[in-house]
């Protein structure tokens, strides 16, 4: 017969600082993984009312098909403390403007936010000009414009996208 005469382990204060201590790096990388990820991920739309806006959503949604159904394109060109807006119709001709304005929205911060009223950069009256121009560099980061360009059609030429300005151009 044999008798075991081991002691039993002991939890002992050094086993609990371990183990608070491995707990909270455990919840300190989560979160930070987290942050990281929603940080890098999160497109910062923000909205006063977000149930009013998503009433809003398929309206807008519709108004926006009306200008692409008529196939135009148009450019923008951001560089060199130049904003710069051109407009085509589906076989390539310069579309006539009357007046282009352009918002650019900073994603997060409206405080950001600002219009620039384009101006025609080249000769033959506003009525003839294929391109609108103004004096202006966006801060580096990602913005949405919004611009509007009166083309003679009932409710003004409206052509939103999100871009990305680096280095004072757009990427």
């Amino acid at each position: 017969m044999s008798i075991d005469t081991q002691k039993p382990r002991e939890f002992t204060g050094r086993h609990m600082l371990i183990s608070i201590l491995a707990f909270f790096a455990v919840v300190i990388g989560v979160n930070l993984t987290m942050a990281t990820f929603a940080h890098r991920s999160w497109t910062g739309l923000v909205v006063e009312n977000t149930y009013v806006a998503s009433q809003q959503f398929n309206g807008r949604a519709w108004e926006g098909r009306a200008p692409a159904a008529l196939g135009w394109k148009g450019s923008l060109t951001i560089a060199g403390g130049d904003v710069r807006y051109s407009l085509v119709d589906g076989h390539g001709k310069p579309v006539p403007l009357h007046r282009v304005r352009v918002l650019f929205r900073h994603p997060a911060y409206e405080a950001e936010d600002q219009a620039v009223t384009l101006t025609a950069s080249s000769a033959g009256g506003p009525a003839k000009t294929a391109e609108y121009a103004a004096r202006h560099t966006p801060k580096d980061g990602v913005w949405i414009v919004e611009i509007e360009a009166e083309a003679g059609l009932v409710e003004p030429y409206r052509d939103v996208r999100r871009i990305i300005v680096s280095k004072g151009a757009l990427r």
